[in-house]
């Protein structure tokens, strides 16, 4: 099993808790460069959610 696999296994079913360390670790982004990148950080935290989705085959929850 190599480590893409290991990781895929451990993100599975924790799609929820993974994107939540994305926002966390893009809020930290913004502090540290007071607001300045807010557009280009938040566009990098939508692309690191979707690439995680793709690698653990997870899918958003639809709107209520």
């Amino acid at each position: 099993m190599g480590i893409f696999d290991k990781a895929k296994d451990a993100l599975s079913g924790q799609q929820d808790k993974v994107d939540a360390g994305v926002e966390k670790a893009g809020d930290v982004v913004d502090e540290k460069t007071g607001d300045k990148y807010t557009e280009h950080v938040d566009q990098g935290q939508e692309m690191a959610k979707d690439r995680l989705r793709d690698l653990t085959g997870d899918q958003p929850e639809p709107p209520a």
